[in-house]
């Protein structure tokens, strides 16, 4: 203040002051309303921001700003009321220009009282947030079309999850995948996802860390939906960060590649059983040349051998022709399992069920097993045909279970089971499609591991001890069964045992068919503990046209007749050392089979076995050794 200024004077120089910078603000609509709402200032702010001169607005209402539809609602009058009850009204909406523009603002209407206290009115400043309006609805629209985008992707799981893992939202496509709603997920840790191993390793909290370290973490692996189940998925996980750098949270897509794991796994093994089919055709090529020069070989020094007594007859000399000869014999038998395996030996290949030639070589198998091996026979109640070789397939069998024994030193349990299989093209090595008949050989033995399953089925590969074995039984059960138009697969686990399947081509006519086949021939079973004498009556049995099932002592026979409804004959020899002997057998039979026809046979005549106090009763008898004739004469009429 001057010297020559009162305070008056000097008031009204600040207040000139005042109203010049106020309407001097042109980024600010700044003006007064009298306590009704009339204008009565206008600054050029207010002016470049609705259109109207302060001639034209002076004296006029201010709620012409306001569109129609907010002065219907009254809220100009709200806005003072609310001003003058609080002392300031904010808020935001849209005004209207003098050419009828809408624009969107921000609103302060301030109070005024004079020092008195007494109230004179409104201050009133708006300023024109049409672009950051704007700016924000953009976003807005934008947010919620990709919340539209994410939402309306069902192919895959797209969510949120904070800092430490907690789902914060989820999409269609994560719900379609993993079974579980929102509301069943959102606040939960997405370790949830993961199987029970992978929780317990901690990869849930691993994914977290390399993706807050590196950016971003992507594998596959299995995950868990809702009911369970467990799928193969691809996940990446993101890290989001704020704009200062602070980590804001993970963004997690997932998706189920569960079909596409199993067509490359399809695709794998594929490959690999072509392989080995390529393998084992070469080596079978291989083989089957070298037993051919083999035989030649052999051929060359049997003649030979033939020669050798006609020019000397030297004890010395014929002892080492008998050796030499007994050496040829030992290699035409290697070159028949060569040949087998190279799938170039002769075969008779009649039409069979399997659980006939079973039955039938169940002595034989039960001998080779002995006596601390548990053997059990599955067979299926109703089997398919196949057109099969009988002798080699015993062979086949036989094979396995002396491999199964020698696998369980110290006893175990051996199951040979039998079943109807259909199979898809190529399920089981390079077969088709269609139904086959399923041999499975299972012991309880070491078992093997698997670069030695993979193996196994090799000509010479073998894991036992030098001098216990040529390796080459398994291939010739491969070659022979390739042979016969199957397949043989070995399932192992390492001191759990071993399985092997044959899977042998079922012929089209149906199981009960192959039941009409033997329906006009009886079936007699045939017990003798000495092996010589069960096979000669087995086949003088066949000879006259029975189908032939054998057992070496009481229990087994009783077995096969509880499992063998239909066996019409039991031709048992009378001393068996072991268990029951064949009158115990026999009287068992008749009180559980009165339909079966019984014929015991005995080396002792009648006079010497009642010298012993055995009685045959009135079961038909006759003594050993026995014509054909007369065995057929007693059968008949039993």
């Amino acid at each position: 203040m001057t010297n020559g200024d009162n305070p008056a004077s000097a008031s009204l120089k600040i207040e000139n002051r005042f109203e010049l910078l106020v309407a001097g603000i042109s980024d600010y609509a700044i003006y007064m309303l009298s306590p009704e709402g009339i204008v009565v200032s206008w600054n050029s702010g207010a002016e470049r921001f609705k259109g109207y001169t302060a001639d034209e607005i002076i004296g006029q209402h201010f709620s012409r700003f306001y569109s129609e539809e907010d002065r219907k609602a009254g809220l100009p009058s709200k806005a003072l009321d609310i001003a003058l009850k609080e002392g300031k009204f904010e808020a935001e909406g849209w005004r209207i220009r003098k050419d009828g523009e809408r624009f969107w603002t921000s609103v302060v209407i301030d109070a005024l009282y004079d020092t008195l206290g007494q109230h004179i009115g409104f201050a009133k400043v708006t300023r024109d947030i049409t672009e950051r309006k704007q700016a924000q609805v953009a976003l807005r629209e934008s947010e919620q079309r990709f919340r539209m985008l994410v939402q309306g992707v069902t192919d895959y799981a797209i969510y949120m999850l904070s800092p430490t893992g907690v789902v914060t939202n989820w999409n269609a496509g994560a719900e379609r995948i993993k079974g579980y709603t929102a509301a069943d997920v959102i606040g939960t840790s997405f370790a949830r996802f993961h199987t029970p191993d992978d929780q317990a390793a901690g990869l849930p909290a691993q994914a977290l860390a390399a993706a807050a370290k590196e950016g971003r973490f992507e594998r596959e692996g299995w995950r868990v939906r809702k009911d369970g189940s467990r799928f193969w998925a691809h996940v990446v996980i993101d890290a989001i960060h704020h704009d200062d750098g602070t980590l804001a949270g993970f963004a997690k897509i997932t998706r189920d590649i569960t079909e596409k794991k199993r067509a490359a796994d399809e695709l794998e093994l594929a490959n690999a059983a072509l392989f080995h089919s390529q393998k084992m055709e070469a080596i079978g090529q291989l083989t089957g040349g070298i037993a051919h020069d083999f035989n030649n070989l052999l051929s060359v020094i049997s003649s030979a051998l033939e020669v050798l007594p006609l020019k000397t007859q030297e004890p010395a000399d014929l002892k080492i022709v008998d050796s030499m000869r007994r050496a040829v014999d030992r290699g035409a038998t290697l070159t028949q399992q060569l040949l087998s395996f190279a799938r170039q030996q002769p075969l008779k290949p009649e039409k069979h069920s399997v659980n006939t030639i079973l039955s039938g070589f169940e002595a034989v198998l039960r001998r080779a097993a002995n006596s601390s091996i548990s053997l059990e026979f599955d067979l299926a109640t109703r089997i398919s045909t196949a057109s099969i070789d009988a002798a080699r397939f015993e062979t086949a069998v036989l094979n396995l279970v002396v491999n199964a024994r020698d696998a369980m030193p110290c006893g175990g349990s051996l199951v040979i089971a039998t079943r109807d299989v259909t199979l898809a093209d190529k399920e089981v090595g390079g077969l088709p499609a269609g139904p086959y008949v399923l041999v499975s050989v299972a012991d309880t033995g070491s078992g093997m591991a698997p670069e030695v399953a993979a193996r196994a089925f090799e000509p010479f590969f073998t894991t036992k001890e030098i001098g216990k074995g040529t390796g080459l039984g398994l291939s010739q059960v491969y070659g022979f069964i390739a042979q016969s138009g199957g397949s043989a697969t070995v399932a192992s686990t390492q001191g759990k045992g071993t399985t092997v399947n044959l899977y042998l081509p079922a012929l089209a006519e149906s199981a009960e068919a192959s039941a009409d086949q033997h329906a006009g021939a009886d079936k007699a079973l045939v017990v003798d503990d000495e092996p010589d004498v069960l096979e000669l009556a087995a086949a003088l049995c066949r000879s006259i046209g029975y189908e032939v099932y054998t057992a070496s002592n009481g229990q087994n026979a009783l077995e096969i007749l509880e499992r063998e409804k239909d066996i019409s004959v039991l031709f048992s020899d009378v001393m068996m050392p072991d268990g029951m002997n064949g009158i115990e057998l026999a009287q068992l039979a008749r009180e559980r089979f009165p339909k079966v026809k019984i014929l015991l046979a005995s080396g002792y005549p009648l006079p010497a076995l009642k010298a012993q106090n055995i009685s045959v009763g009135e079961f038909a008898f006759m003594n050993k050794p026995y014509r054909l004739a007369e065995l057929a004469r007693k059968l008949r009429v039993g």
